[in-house]
């Protein structure tokens, strides 16, 4: 998966895509604290013009860009004077991430992260990647991409990156499997009832880490566990049934790999976004943590077996794994709106699940599946099978509530 080394001494020039999500403000707290060693060369943010405006100042840096096209006027004038180029819409997106930066945060939440991270993976760049959806819609596109121009990839997610980290040293053919942990979320030991009448609220009170709304639920349902079981297929070449998942509630293990000698290495950590993304930034070298240190002494660690009758987008994940193709190009599509929906408190919680399996089902039966072999086509299958969750909704809507 990463396939060169960058010296760690000299000053690195970054791109950060999402600098104003939560992984975005926490590659900033630790560039702040190392000035020294980044450059900041472009941002972008969705819609948050004040908060990128703000950050683009700061950080001196040369161009930034916004999500949505009716921002623009507001980001050229939030800007005004400081000679920091700015752009608004999709390609202006893709053009932040193809500026000529040595390292890119790719943090776009959703399918709309696709085309600006593949951007810089043409350019053959050092991507620190951040967005699952990247993977799970265009993944085998993506790694190929990755391979022929010569780019790095470097997982953020903290389970992904624990197991890059357990595996760093070994042959990859050694592998005999890998663990995913989970935290249970919110909901791990909730009755089965009131889980399906959840709230917003409580979906959003995720008992260990602080992360973006849709991603919050996501943990909430364990659908975000079914994500990660298709980007480590496609980030370490395994195969599904070397991807298991445990739950872990204490978040400290980040994920294990378990070797043919029946050896495990597992990465261990307190539960801080900082630790990975510190990791990537600095990769192959290491800066000073920010995060809290780990006290081993007082922690007590414990694993389950995921109870798949409370978690059923861990199912319906690994099922579309399995049958592979633009199966979890719709997935994520799928997920994507039934979230939204949920936050927008048009579906229940037990909904989601519902939604996402019906869509998944239909699509299947349509054959609007086959393996996406280009980004026009994995956004195909991604906008048809939204139109398609959408035409289900009411259905599903009326039969959660």
């Amino acid at each position: 998966m990463a396939n060169r080394s960058l010296a760690g001494n000299v000053e690195r020039s970054v791109t950060l895509l999402g600098a104003t999500g939560s992984i975005g403000a926490s590659t900033v707290d630790l560039i702040r604290r190392e000035r020294h060693r980044y450059r900041v060369e472009a941002i972008s943010a969705n819609r948050n013009v004040a908060a990128l405006a703000a950050l683009a100042r700061e950080l001196g840096v040369r161009f930034a860009a916004v999500g949505d096209p009716d921002a623009f006027h507001d980001l050229k004038e939030a800007l005004h004077g400081t000679g920091i180029e700015c752009g608004a819409g999709e390609n202006a997106m893709i053009e932040a991430a193809a500026r000529p930066a040595d390292w890119v945060l790719g943090a776009i939440t959703g399918a709309a992260g696709l085309k600006p991270t593949l951007a810089a993976v043409d350019r053959g760049a050092v991507v620190a990647l951040a967005n699952k959806e990247t993977l799970v819609c265009a993944g085998a596109l993506f790694m190929r991409r990755a391979a022929t121009s010569g780019a790095t990839i470097l997982p953020v997610d903290s389970e992904h990156n624990a197991l890059f980290q357990a595996m760093s040293g070994s042959r990859r053919e050694d592998v005999c499997r890998v663990i995913l942990t989970a935290s249970g979320g919110p909901f791990r030991t909730t009755p089965l009832e009131s889980i399906r009448t959840a709230t917003v609220e409580q979906a959003l009170k995720h008992p260990n880490w602080s992360m973006g709304r849709k991603v919050t639920v996501d943990s909430a349902t364990m659908m975000n566990k079914g994500l990660e079981l298709i980007e480590a297929h496609h980030l370490f070449g395994l195969h599904p049934e070397q991807i298991a998942v445990l739950v872990h509630p204490q978040s400290i293990v980040h994920s294990l790999v378990e070797y043919c000698d029946s050896s495990m290495i597992a990465q261990l950590g307190c539960p801080d976004m900082r630790i990975p993304i510190a990791y990537c930034l600095a990769w192959p070298a290491r800066i000073a943590g920010a995060a809290p240190r780990l006290d081993l002494a007082g922690a007590a660690l414990t694993f389950e077996t995921p109870d798949v009758a409370r978690f059923p987008a861990l199912r319906i994940a690994r099922s579309a794994l399995e049958e592979g193709g633009g199966a979890p190009t719709a997935l994520n599509a799928a997920n994507e709106v039934a979230v939204a929906e949920f936050l927008n408190r048009r579906l229940t919680f037990g909904g989601i699940p519902v939604l996402v399996e019906a869509t998944l089902q239909r699509t299947l039966r349509q054959n609007r599946t086959g393996r996406p072999d280009s980004v026009e086509e994995a956004l195909f299958i991604d906008h048809n099978t939204r139109l398609l969750a959408h035409d289900i909704l009411p259905e599903i809507a009326a039969k959660a509530s």
